[in-house]
């Protein structure tokens, strides 16, 4: 069976047959799939779904595009309405602009984390392609929502585009394991945690590792997924020695995801999923179309491919992998 580990049901462009595709999943292979949130006009949306369908968990959290004044909500004069539970007992239900990340989302997104089905938070991270709000405006909203989730013992969902090093940074200051800096052959090194700082002796090629300081959801069992994985081995390495998962989807597919396949290659089969990000990212041969979770088993073939094993076993490996990760069982 098939999980998928990131989709976007919610989306408008499900509006004209949502209920048919969905219906059709099972017969597709889909067992169980996490519904992700970006903006905060899909939280209660994704509640809804997460209550009408048995096989559809839910994560809710704010894409880096949606955390601020500058995101096409904030701009378009959107509104949101809050749950009166979040002001206290008693209290109306209050209709507000939406800002972003505010202290009042904030209390929502703790309530909605409260329920039995929501299962993590995301999708959280930076964005540097677009860049819809400032940098520091992404990272300080990225570290608040990480903070959510260490509180309570949710996993995260990582987006990240072209922001490498300071996704990095965040995550290893709030997830860090405590390693002490070390002294390591240079062809060593590279296979292991990075950045590190090279201090070469002639004859020699001795590499100093840096510390990684003990972050506060550094014992959390299950820490996450770095979505939609688009970097190196090298980095990849760092963030399953950390203790998170790589999300794999349709771009592993395409011909020309050369650095993406080696990354599969390279890493182990316990530490990958299979994601959608439907309705985006449709794998060959669909490339270009609207993407649903029944295109999973193009993405699990061409894992199996790379790996040398059966598709069945890629989809075996994998469940386990996300349900493990997000304590849900749904067949």
């Amino acid at each position: 069976m098939l999980f998928d580990t990131h989709a976007h049901y919610d989306d408008k462009a499900f509006g004209g047959d949502r209920e048919t595709v969905l219906a059709s999943l099972a017969e597709g292979g889909v067992g169980c799939l996490i519904n992700v949130g970006a903006s905060v006009a899909s939280l209660g949306r994704i509640k809804e779904l997460t209550e009408r369908y048995d096989f559809i968990y839910g994560a809710v959290g704010l894409h880096p595009d949606e955390v601020g004044p500058h995101s096409r909500a904030a701009l378009a004069g959107e509104k949101v309405v809050i749950p009166g539970s979040v002001w206290g007992v008693g209290e109306a239900d209050r209709e507000m602009p939406v800002r972003g990340l505010t202290a009042e989302i904030e209390a929502y997104l703790k309530e909605l984390l409260a329920l039995p089905k929501m299962t993590a938070v995301g999708e959280i991270g930076l964005d540097y392609h677009w860049n819809v709000e400032p940098r520091e405006v992404q990272i300080d909203c990225f570290r608040r929502q990480i903070a959510i989730a260490i509180s309570m013992k949710k996993p995260i969902l990582v987006h990240s585009r072209t922001a490498a090093a300071d996704t990095l940074r965040v995550i290893e200051e709030m997830y860090g394991s405590g390693k002490p800096a070390a002294k390591m052959a240079k062809a060593e090194a590279v296979k292991h945690l990075l950045p590190e700082e090279y201090s070469e002796v002639p004859g020699k090629e001795w590499v100093w590792r840096k510390a990684v300081p003990k972050g506060p959801g550094a014992d959390l069992p299950h820490k996450g997924i770095i979505h939609a994985y688009a970097y190196s081995v090298e980095q990849a390495r760092i963030y399953t020695e950390m203790g998170f998962l790589l999300g794999i989807g349709g771009v592993v597919t395409y011909q020309n995801s050369r650095k993406l396949k080696k990354v599969v290659q390279e890493i182990p089969l316990t530490k990958l999923v299979l994601e959608t990000d439907c309705p985006y990212l449709a794998p060959e041969p669909h490339r270009g179309e609207r993407n649903d979770s029944r295109f999973l088993r193009y993405v699990a073939e061409t894992i199996a491919d790379l790996k040398g094993v059966t598709r069945e076993e890629v989809e075996r490996v994998t469940w386990e992998n996300a349900a493990d990760l997000f304590s849900c069982r749904s067949v």
